[in-house]
C-alpha cells in the first residue's frame, strides 16, 4: 500500500487546524456622528453578537450616539468644546443648502461655505479625542486588532495610524474623488461625472468640458476642508501627512452603495459594495383599519 503523500499530510493538518475554535477580535469603532452612525450601528451590534470585543468612542455632545453604555458594546466618551445643539444647528444649515433651487455655481459656493463650517465642528470634535490623554492611553494599552471607522472627516484614519492598527472603512463616498485617488482607482474626469453636476457616465462634449472644469475646481475645493485635520495629524504622528495618504492606509473599504444607483466604474480588490445601508431601520407600518 502506498504511503500518504506530503500533500495528504498537509490536507490533514489544515483540517485539524480548522477544528480549533476561533476567538473574536478586539475592535475599536470610531464613528461619524449624524446619519452616518445610524448606518454603522447595526453593523457594530452584529460584530458584538459574533463574539468580538467592541469599543465605541463617542463625543460627550452628540446627535445620535448615546453616552450611556449599551449592553452590547463598551462606550468611551471624550469631551467636546461646543454646547448641546450646536452641531445640530450647523448640520441643518448644511442640509438646507442642498435643497435650495439655485445655479450650479451658487450651489458650489454655498455648499463650500456650509461644508467648511461643519468640518470645523468635527475638527474640534476630533481634537477633543486626540487631546484626551487618559482615553488615548487606554486605546494604546488595549492593543486593538482593527479600527472600524467612517473616514469621511478623517479622525478614524488618524487614530488608526497613531495606534499602528489596520483600518476598515465604512462609507458612502468622498468629495472630490479622494477615495478613488487614495486607492489609485482610474478616475478620468472626461468620463467620470463630478459630484455637483448630476451627469451620467454618458456625456456630450459640452458636458465633458464642464465636467473637466469642475474637476479642476475640486483641486482647490477639498484641500481647505482637510487642512486643519492634516495639521492635527502632523502634531499627533510627528510627520507631515496628507488626507489622501491617510486614506491610502485603509486595509478594506466597505462602500455603502451598489451599481443600481451608480454608474459602472473600476475599483480595487479591497473595495466591496455592500448596498445602501443608509438609513435607520424603521418599524413596519401598522395596518390601517377601514
Amino acid at each position: 500500500m502506498a504511503l500518504p503523500s506530503w500533500h495528504s499530510y498537509g490536507l490533514l493538518l489544515l483540517l485539524a487546524l480548522s477544528l480549533i475554535p476561533v476567538e473574536g477580535g478586539k475592535i475599536l469603532v470610531i464613528p461619524q456622528d449624524g446619519s452616518h452612525w445610524l448606518s454603522m450601528r447595526p453593523v457594530v451590534e452584529k460584530l458584538q453578537q459574533k463574539g468580538h470585543q467592541v469599543v465605541v468612542v463617542v463625543p460627550s455632545t452628540s446627535l445620535y450616539m448615546s453616552a450611556e453604555e449599551p449592553p452590547s458594546y463598551t462606550v468611551k466618551v471624550f469631551p467636546t468644546p461646543y454646547p448641546e445643539g450646536y452641531l445640530a444647528e450647523k448640520l441643518k444649515e448644511f442640509v438646507d443648502t442642498h435643497f435650495v433651487q439655485q445655479s450650479t455655481l451658487k450651489l458650489i459656493i454655498a455648499s463650500y461655505q456650509s461644508t467648511m463650517e461643519l468640518s470645523q465642528v468635527f475638527f474640534l470634535n476630533c481634537r477633543g479625542l486626540l487631546q484626551d490623554e487618559e482615553l488615548m492611553k487606554y486605546l494604546r494599552e488595549s492593543h486593538f486588532d482593527v479600527v472600524f471607522t467612517d473616514p469621511i472627516l478623517m479622525c478614524g484614519p488618524v487614530v488608526a495610524e497613531y495606534l499602528a492598527v489596520p483600518s476598515v472603512f465604512f462609507l458612502r463616498g468622498f468629495p472630490c474623488g479622494m477615495d478613488l485617488d487614495a486607492t489609485q482607482c482610474p478616475n478620468p474626469p472626461s468620463y467620470t461625472p463630478r459630484f455637483f453636476l448630476y451627469h451620467s457616465d454618458t456625456m456630450t462634449f459640452i458636458q465633458r468640458v464642464k465636467n473637466m472644469l469642475v474637476h479642476l475646481l475640486e483641486l482647490f475645493y477639498c484641500k481647505p476642508i482637510y487642512a486643519k485635520i492634516e495639521e492635527l495629524a502632523q502634531e499627533v504622528l510627528h510627520r507631515k501627512v496628507t488626507a489622501t495618504e491617510l486614506l491610502s492606509q485603509g486595509s478594506f473599504w466597505l462602500m455603502r452603495y451598489d451599481f443600481v444607483f451608480e454608474f459602472p466604474k473600476p475599483v480595487m480588490p479591497n473595495m466591496a459594495f455592500i448596498g445602501g445601508i443608509n438609513c435607520q431601520q424603521k418599524k413596519k407600518l401598522s395596518q390601517a383599519k377601514m
